[in-house]
Parts: structure tokens; C-alpha cells; sequence
């Protein structure tokens, strides 16, 4: 049996094997090349290389009966999401468009399956009606416990567009944050050397980010956080080195006397602003009740 596939902008300029991996079955690379020899894979009806780049509306033309579609697929363990986890999602869409979402992001959810964390946001989101008929694309990350705005792309060529716009420091994210401790200048920036591992090796990169206190007592501070460098754990990291770990942060923290048992981390991705073609997007997104309900109990105000 012979099946025909279509090319659309997804995967347009991708390699001829990429896209069968993706696609058809995760055959090793020499048996796509011996397929392709004898014509069990053909592109508009002609004889190509691996290496073949594809263009819209390219026909692929496959024989079942010698590549047997996914009979090599490698058993990816997603997430089955549940009734519960889908209706949970209505609530959380900010934008919703046939390129992408923005989603306030709740705590304690991975935005991908990881070792520790099977539930994540994306296995969720393919079952929902906003991505009827296509798949999520991740386009960056904010942590398990961080909450608040988070971008989804809905096709390939909008994820590589926010990907090139996040490379090239022109989506603009304003983080909120309760931390310990009374901060004595009012208006700054954090520019440190953070130190990291790939594998047994250390290595150094620079995070830069500004701030603004927004409120503060005796005791506590809450900050708006514009981080210009985008590395991992970046503003957990920073404030601690400055002196003013974010409330509720298990791992970040200068002892376990600031551990508080009752809070989440108190860090939300409140704004992410960007352009498009000349089109200015902004989107906010609202506070959890646990970072409102901390700001009143440490006598905080916002804005």
C-alpha cells in the first residue's frame, strides 16, 4: 500500500530524513538510505537523497509494505493527561490564534517531561481544543514553580520565529518577586558571573538583569525583575547571591531558616512583550491568590 503526504510551511527547508524520523518511523539512517535507493520513499515521484531539502506542497510518496510506519518508534513516555487536567486548562489562556498561545503558567508543572516531572504542560496541552489538529511547540521555559506567562507556538515556523526572537533579546519579560530582606537601592542591575555544569565540566555565564522595588519594609521586598540574559534559574540564582532570596525557594535559599513551608516560590512571569511584521504584542498575566495573599501578609502593595 502506497500513502501519499502532503508538505505544508512546517516543515519547509527540513531535510527529506528528518522528516520521516518525525513523521513516518524512526528508521536508522540506513534504512532510509536503502529506501530511498529502491524507491520505497520518492519524492514528487522521483529518486532523492536523504539530504533533500522539502518544499511546500511536496508530494511524499511511502510504501507501506516495505517501511512499516512507526514500527521503530521509540517508546516516548508522555503524559497522559487527564479530564481534570484539561478542564483546569480553560482558565489558564491568555491569547489563543491559529499560530500560537500565552498561557498563565500554574505552579508546580513542568513546561516539559523531565526525569522528575512526567506531568507537563505540553503532553497536557495536545489534548485540548485550542491544539485540535496540531501540536505545541515549546519556545523557552520557566520553572516547575514558577507561574505566569508562557508562550506556545502552534506550528514549526512560528516556534522558529519566537526562537530567533528570544536568541536575539527582543521579547522583553517582566518578572514579580517577593524576597527577604529590605533592599537599600531602589533601582539597579544584577550583572554576575553564574557558574554551571555539562557534565563533570564548570562553566561561567553571564547573567544580567534589572530591577525595580516596587515595595518594601523592615523585612521583605517585592521586585520587578527585567532579566536581559536568559540562563537557567537566573533570577533565583542572582537574588541569592545579592542577599535576597525569593520567598518559598527550596533550592536557592542561604539557609533552611528562610524555607517557608506554607508558600510556593513567590517568583511570577508577570509581562512578555513583542513584535511582529510592525505588530506590537503585550500580554500580563494575573497573579496566583498565593503570591496576593503573601504580598497582604508581609505588607507588601503593588503598583
Amino acid at each position: 500500500m502506497m500513502k501519499i503526504f502532503i508538505i505544508k510551511d512546517d516543515f519547509v527547508d527540513t531535510r527529506l530524513d528528518r522528516w520521516f524520523r518525525k513523521n513516518v518511523s524512526e528508521l536508522p539512517q540506513s534504512l532510509i538510505e536503502k529506501n530511498l535507493r529502491k524507491k520505497n520513499i520518492k519524492i514528487n515521484n522521483k529518486k532523492e537523497k536523504s539530504s533533500y531539502k522539502l518544499q511546500k506542497n511536496d508530494q511524499i510518496s511511502v510504501n507501506l509494505y516495505n517501511v512499516v510506519p512507526n514500527k521503530h518508534k521509540k517508546n516516548i513516555n508522555t503524559y497522559k493527561a487527564s479530564k481534570k487536567d484539561i478542564s483546569s486548562t480553560s482558565s489558564i489562556f491568555i491569547e489563543d490564534n491559529e499560530n500560537f498561545v500565552v498561557i498563565n503558567k500554574p505552579a508546580g508543572i513542568a513546561v516539559q517531561s523531565g526525569t522528575k516531572s512526567r506531568k507537563n504542560i505540553m503532553d497536557i496541552l495536545r489534548s485540548t481544543k485550542e491544539f485540535e489538529g496540531v501540536s505545541p511547540y515549546t519556545v523557552h521555559r520557566i520553572d516547575k514553580e514558577t507561574t505566569g506567562v508562557l508562550i506556545v507556538a502552534k506550528n514549526r515556523k512560528y516556534a522558529q520565529l519566537f526562537t530567533s526572537l528570544f536568541r536575539i533579546r527582543k521579547i522583553h519579560k517582566t518578572y514579580l518577586g517577593i524576597v527577604l530582606g529590605e533592599m537599600q537601592k531602589k533601582k539597579g542591575t544584577f550583572n554576575d558571573e553564574l557558574f554551571y555544569y555539562e557534565g563533570d565540566k564548570q562553566v561561567k555565564a553571564k547573567a544580567i538583569t534589572h530591577f525595580t522595588v516596587i515595595d518594601s519594609n523592615n523585612n521583605y521586598s517585592l521586585l520587578k525583575l527585567n532579566p536581559v540574559t536568559g540562563k537557567k534559574h537566573q533570577l533565583r540564582k542572582q537574588l541569592l547571591i545579592h542577599g535576597y532570596p525569593i520567598l518559598g525557594d527550596t533550592k536557592y535559599r542561604i539557609s533552611d531558616n528562610y524555607k517557608s513551608k506554607k508558600s510556593s516560590l513567590m517568583l511570577h512571569a508577570y509581562k512578555i512583550n513583542f513584535s511582529i511584521d510592525g505588530n506590537k504584542y503585550n500580554y500580563c498575566a494575573d497573579l496566583p491568590f498565593t503570591f496576593k495573599n503573601l504580598l497582604k501578609e508581609k505588607y507588601l502593595r503593588i503598583f
